[in-house]
């Protein structure tokens, strides 16, 4: 039975949807198989993974009207193992939609539980904000990771996120955990990021990944290309912060895996050039 995991967090531009696409290849590159969903209407998840948006591909959307089964909506991506479910701009009406439905709080849930038993994991990308879609998406969830950027405003609003987990968690989902927290875009030489990470530390505790992604170019890069970092640049400072993250995901999840070696790299960046 997969385990299902949200990336959330309202604010946006905070490393949540690099965060999740890129741990999503790391693991799948380990050994595990994964299925990345895009619920962001701006659908970075689905361009970020290499997924071209054809005119009359389906996407999530078709699966919440009944258009659509599983089958014909997810795709394969350029790693193995790893598929998404992706979404496209259509998706920002989906909310009034779903509003209108019989426990519209458990449509997603609805989805992806007859999908559990295919995947190891279930990654799922929330749009930056706390509405019917990420209410959904924590209502499907294991747990939840929030990637939180390393800078004053980062902190504002957290309150505000860890009360919906709370509500989720005793109106609809009492099995729903923080599973971590990951600081984005970090400069280590920065005094305000510094001070940001201690009371990040202070809050979460023991819950914050010891792993920190710090900024880097080659990560910015990657999306455009419609790469995870793993196959754009797998050399990078950026990359080797990934595969440490997925490595202490899975250390924390105590499963084991294929651990990723230069001879792996190589191979990476084959696919990289051939494909």
């Amino acid at each position: 039975m997969g385990k299902v995991v949200s990336f959330a967090n309202q604010k946006g531009g905070v490393g949540k949807t690099t965060t999740c696409i890129n741990l999503a290849a790391y693991v799948a590159v380990m050994g595990k198989k994964v299925l990345v969903v895009d619920l962001d209407s701006q659908s970075n998840a689905t361009s970020g993974l290499g997924i071209d948006k054809e005119k009359d591909m389906k996407t999530i959307y078709d699966l919440i009207a009944g258009d659509s089964s599983a089958e014909e909506v997810i795709k394969p991506t350029i790693i193995e193992g790893l598929d998404v479910i992706p979404c496209t701009v259509d998706f920002s009406g989906a909310e009034l939609d779903m509003a209108e439905m019989p426990h519209r709080e458990k449509i997603i849930k609805g989805i992806l539980e007859p999908l559990k038993n295919s995947y190891d994991f279930i990654m799922i990308d929330c749009p930056p904000a706390l509405n019917l879609i990420t209410v959904n998406a924590l209502t499907a969830s294991d747990s939840v990771i929030i990637p939180m950027l390393c800078e004053y405003y980062s902190l504002v609003g957290i309150t505000q996120l860890m009360n919906t987990i709370r509500l989720i968690k005793f109106q609809l989902n009492p099995t729903i955990d923080v599973e971590g927290v990951v600081m984005t875009m970090k400069d280590k030489r920065a005094n305000l990021t510094n001070q940001v990470s201690d009371e990040i530390l202070k809050f979460f505790g023991k819950k914050v990944f010891i792993t920190y992604i710090p900024r880097n170019v080659r990560l910015a890069e990657a999306p455009s290309y419609g790469e995870p970092i793993v196959i754009y640049e797998p050399t990078s400072k950026g990359a080797e912060a990934y595969l440490s993250l997925a490595e202490e995901f899975l250390d924390r999840n105590k499963i084991k895996y294929q651990p990723i070696t230069s001879e792996t790299k190589i191979n990476l960046r084959e696919v990289n050039n051939g494909k």
